[in-house]
């Protein structure tokens, strides 16, 4: 992928990393397109941000990701980016039956979400000779939190799905890349944003767009922070990471 002259579509870029991240890819000289739920926030971007367009999307709707994906496809013909943020991330208490509600909230964003998003778009973005999509997934993918057990298991899985449609989608142009980011000063939780427990937003975009322009064939973007969640397994750290991050939260 490279990091300039694309037109970029970040469903779940209103806040936070995706915010972040469509910052620096307009900054960068792609053209972006943000998509999210509150029609406020998304005005508040384009006053913010002039050049960056924006569109209501709710990625918990499958009926408003094939409405979004037509019209921004006949809006933006050069569209070949697309960076499925969109994720919630809300704690659980599996005593009793009482989370279930909350499960099914972060399954249906974060896993249905992206794959609905994908799905919308492959047959787009196939149609290129070059084309971009990064999943994004999390380093409790690999090493997940006891506090927030769908969600670790939501993001494990959006990895399981990337490796697979990479492979799938090899006979296409089209890059699949997996973002794993460590926990980053954002809203994502309270606290989280103010946290020292987290990397600051703009030292992970520093190093998140270095990485890209730097190795245009990744396939996954790791950033120092989250490399020892990523390898806990292989490194036999696993056990104690786990218990590290259940007394953290």
């Amino acid at each position: 992928m490279k990091t300039t002259g694309n037109t970029v579509f970040i469903p779940g870029g209103t806040s936070g990393i995706g915010l972040g991240l469509a910052r620096r890819f307009h900054d960068a000289g792609n053209t972006v397109i943000v998509a999210g739920r509150r029609r406020e926030k998304l005005d508040q971007i384009a006053s913010d941000h002039p050049g960056i367009h924006t569109v209501e999307l709710d990625v918990s709707d499958p009926d408003s990701i094939t409405a979004v994906a037509a019209d921004v496809q006949a809006r933006f013909g050069d569209l070949d980016v697309l960076i499925a943020m969109a994720g919630v991330m809300k704690p659980e208490d599996v005593h009793t039956g009482d989370f279930i509600d909350t499960a099914v909230e972060v399954v249906t964003t974060n896993l249905l979400g992206s794959i609905r998003l994908i799905g919308a778009f492959t047959e787009f973005l196939a149609a290129k000779s070059e084309a971009t999509i990064i999943t994004v997934s999390s380093g409790l993918a690999f090493t997940p939190m006891a506090a927030t057990p769908t969600y670790s298991a939501t993001k494990a899985a959006v990895h399981a799905f990337t490796d697979a449609i990479r492979i799938q989608l090899s006979d296409t142009g089209i890059q699949v890349i997996e973002l794993a980011p460590p926990a980053v000063q954002t809203d994502l939780v309270p606290g989280q944003a103010d946290a020292d427990w987290a990397m600051p937003l703009e030292e992970f975009l520093d190093e998140v767009m270095t990485i890209i322009d730097t190795d245009p064939t990744v396939r996954e973007i790791l950033v120092r922070n989250v490399l020892p969640l990523r390898h806990s397994e292989t490194n036999g750290t696993r056990d104690a990471m786990m218990a590290q991050l259940a007394d953290q939260h």
